[in-house]
């Protein structure tokens, strides 16, 4: 029993990673589902503001029961987010949490999309949010969505209120109501109309819900009963949105499987209100659309479908094609068409792949491909042609049942190939709210299409078909087994910085060290290494023949370049000019295990931090907690770091018989940022550094959640956690006690270490606190009361704790000089 069901799952997880890159039948069970789904015409999409806002069960039970295609509009890829994985934030938090969202929409069914909405961080209302989005933009891109995927019913995640809780919540709101209304509207957005016709649908709805304390659902509202218990799944669809749920890693948003039954409920928004189901008054079968032969097909198919023979299905199947290939109405034969090819492939049980062993590639230089096929069908699959990118080959060959066959050949990738990132990163942002989109087709979809296919010509009994295979690669890990993932175009050279951040003092000439990485094959000549800022060039070197081999170079920039800059933080850009090409890239590659690698580039660029920015210790202990750069960038400021373990509370008996521990040692101790939600140990270690302050010791707390929280109480005197934020990252900051020891030692603290911050102030500021605490700052957003929660300071014994949620995380990478300095003014607490 228990085995069977361990199964199951690592039968749905196999099949939900990678696929793309390979034709795969579906499992018997699915390919049922498909023919259902293909019975049913209407279509749902739910739309709501990030990543992890969908109903989850909602959507398992209207893909699954109800055999509805089903689609997620999440407005944003969650780059505001946070991330208790790594310390990856904005665009790069945005690109995993895209493949989080993949990953769940393949154990639930649903389809995927998004806007050019960026997700510039927690805001207030819909006020604070139509400030940094335009709203326009972004309901164009929800009509285009709507006029694309021709749901329906769509259904609101949230209210344009405040008890949508996000002001991004609520937009999502108030933009889906303008969209329902303006997709039917020939005049709105015309310049789609060369691609997609308008759309409208039926109804909207908002699926109201308990979140805590808040409750918006009500008696006299729609009632839907879900989570059902599906013997092909066998689970419920509760127990499925919660492993789909659980997929969104980066967010710790895993979730209970929960069995059983349960009640969703609905608000009547626009369009024509429902009385008793989600589809009153929609064309939902074939034979309501005038197509009753279609159904009839269909029901037989269904009817007589062989879980361990589904190839039985094929001739019905493709019989089938024939009146779906013959009805007038284009969109929905195209849309029609496109899942009955599925269907019919995997019935024919056809895996297809191309695919090479090497995991990167430059455009214009050449790699060896396998090309494997197989079809597991006693009707033959024969393959006619196969199109190795520009070039053809007749092959017309018939592919015995449950035999392999492989054809190997060297594939040329073009001269022209573009790098292989995602669409929404290959042009810098219109601003930090909406994202540049190369075409405009391409709005909406989680990913574009590869390229790079080869492209093979079927025929199925009489039928044709036309598959693609992206070039891949795949490896053989020891681990994980077989990997498959998209093949990676990069550029010929690569340059990056050794260090993501530079601190230079006063007086000082800069040191930097440059990576040049070769992936082409070809050689290089002589080339130039510039440092750039503003287009002035401050430095650089001459490099000798690279010989296809990497090279690390040094540089200076002279004190004299850097003084005449008045900016305490300048990006100096990088570019190495060889043969007369300019080469100015960085690779981001992102790889976790429940994803596949993931990249885009950037500019070759790095921050520095210049000016007084001082520093008194010398060593310290960090406790881990989520991503985190700060660690690195103590080191980089030239500070000893050491990550604490469970046996540096402990230590070891004296000769005095005496307990002895190493916390003694560090100038400070440091708690990455809600290492309350993470470090398990952390309980028993409390104690520890409670002591270490009493005896003397400097903590330094960065902000913690309430959210599964390890201890209860952090500090030696109590305070209390809330959901306090300042949001504006400009807003002002008052000084409690402008001579308080943490605003002038090392450093002198002014306004002007304020300027700068992005994102946000701070957030999760205590509300209350006991006496012994002195704040050190108020400051709030526009409109609000002043919070007096960013930082705390209570003298304990002999030492001194600090509680801070600041929002240093993300400050110090992004080079802020200003928040450097404070934060190592709290590190230097016990040397004043």
């Amino acid at each position: 029993m228990f085995k069977k069901g361990i199964t199951v799952l690592l039968l749905s997880f196999l099949t939900a990673f990678c696929p793309a890159q390979q034709v795969r039948p579906s499992r018997s069970s699915e390919i049922y589902r498909e023919l259902k789904t293909l019975k049913h015409l209407p279509k749902v999409l739910y739309l709501a503001a990030h990543p992890d806002d969908e109903n989850t069960g909602l959507l398992s039970w209207l893909v699954n029961n109800q055999n509805l295609e089903t689609g997620y509009l999440s407005l944003t890829r969650g780059d505001g987010g946070q991330n208790l994985l790594g310390t990856e934030q904005g665009a790069a938090l945005g690109l995993i949490r895209t493949h989080e969202l993949l990953e769940a929409r393949k154990l639930d069914g649903a389809q995927q999309f998004f806007t050019r909405a960026i997700d510039f961080g927690f805001s207030k209302n819909t006020t604070d949010t139509f400030k940094q989005w335009d709203e326009n933009s972004i309901t164009a891109d929800v009509v285009w969505v709507i006029r694309k995927f021709r749901p329906e019913v769509i259904i609101c995640r949230f209210p344009p209120t405040a008890a949508a809780g996000h002001g991004q919540h609520a937009a999502s709101a108030v933009v889906a109501e303008k969209a329902f209304k303006l997709a039917g509207d020939k005049n709105a957005f015309p310049d789609q109309l060369k691609y997609v016709n308008v759309w409208q649908p039926k109804r909207l709805l908002w699926n109201t819900f308990r979140f805590g304390s808040v409750n918006t659902t009500a008696e006299n509202q729609l009632k839907v009963t879900v989570g059902q218990y599906d013997p092909q799944l066998g689970m419920g669809y509760g127990e499925l949105a919660g492993l789909s749920r659980s997929l969104h890693k980066s967010q710790g948003a895993g979730t209970q499987s929960v069995a059983g039954i349960k009640t969703e409920y609905f608000s009547h928004v626009a369009g024509e209100p429902a009385k008793t189901t989600l589809f009153d008054g929609l064309v939902t079968t074939w034979t309501s659309k005038g197509n009753a032969d279609i159904d009839q097909s269909l029901d037989k198919i269904i009817s007589a479908f062989n879980f361990n023979n589904p190839d039985r299905s094929l001739p019905a199947l493709l019989a089938l094609r024939k009146k779906v290939m013959a009805l007038k109405d284009a969109e929905l034969k195209k849309d029609k068409i496109k899942s009955l090819d599925q269907i019919i492939l995997s019935c024919a049980g056809f895996m297809g792949e191309a695919v090479t062993n090497q995991s990167e590639a430059v455009a214009g230089d050449r790699y060896n491909f396998k090309l494997n096929l197989i079809s597991r069908a006693e009707n033959p699959v024969v393959v006619e042609n196969v199109k190795w990118l520009n070039q053809s080959e007749s092959l017309n060959r018939k592919l015995a049942k449950d035999s392999l066959i492989t054809i190997q050949h060297d594939i040329q990738i073009p001269a022209d190939a573009a790098l292989t990132e995602p669409y929404w990163l290959a042009r810098p942002a219109v601003d930090a709210a909406t994202f540049s989109v190369p075409n405009d087709t391409l709005v909406g979809l989680p990913e574009a299409e590869s390229p790079l296919n080869v492209l093979l010509d079927l025929r199925i009994g009489a039928e044709k078909f036309q598959v693609k295979l992206p070039l891949s690669f795949k490896k053989l890990d020891p681990v994980r087994g077989d990997v498959v993932e998209a093949l990676r175009i990069v550029p010929a050279l690569e340059l990056k910085f050794t260090q993501p951040l530079y601190l230079v003092k006063e007086n000082e000439d800069l040191h930097l060290s440059l990576n040049i990485k070769v992936n082409s094959s070809k050689t290089f000549g002589n080339g130039k290494l510039n440092l750039m800022y503003n287009g002035e060039r401050l430095g650089g070197a001459e490099v000798s023949s690279l010989n296809g081999k990497d090279m690390t170079v040094d540089c200076i920039i002279p004190k004299a370049r850097l003084t005449s800059i008045p900016s305490n933080r300048l990006q100096l850009d990088a570019d190495f000019v060889a043969d007369g090409i300019t080469y100015n890239k960085k690779q981001v590659l992102i790889q976790y295990p429940h994803l596949p690698s993931l990249q885009y580039f950037a500019p070759a660029t790095v921050a520095v931090m210049k000016g007084d920015i001082r520093t008194t210790v010398k060593k310290i202990g960090y406790i881990q907690g989520a991503g985190d750069f700060i660690p690195e960038f103590l080191r980089i400021a030239g500070i000893q770091v050491e990550v604490l373990k469970d046996e540096d509370f402990y230590g070891n008996i004296d000769a005095a018989g005496g307990s002895q521990n190493k916390l003694s040692q560090y100038d400070a101790i440091v708690l990455g940022i809600r290492a309350n939600n993470t470090e398990k140990k952390l309980g028993r270690w409390m104690p520890f550094l409670w002591a270490y302050v009493k005896a003397g010791g400097n903590l330094v707390m960065q902000y913690n959640t309430n959210q599964d929280a390890t201890v209860s109480q952090l500090g030696m005197y109590k305070f209390n956690i809330a959901n306090k934020r300042v949001t504006e990252e400009n807003a002002a900051v008052t000084f409690l006690n402008p001579n308080h020891k943490l605003l002038n030692f090392p450093n002198k603290i002014t306004a002007d270490d304020f300027k700068g911050w992005v994102q946000e102030r701070g957030a999760y500021f205590p509300d209350q606190w006991d006496a012994a605490y002195e704040p050190l700052f108020e400051m709030h957003d526009t409109g609000e009361e002043p919070l007096q929660g960013s930082t705390l300071y209570a003298k304990y014994g002999k030492g001194n704790f600090i509680y801070t949620p600041l929002a240093f995380f993300r400050q110090l990478p992004a080079g802020n000089a200003g928040a450097a300095r404070l934060f190592l003014n709290f590190l230097s607490a016990q040397k004043n």
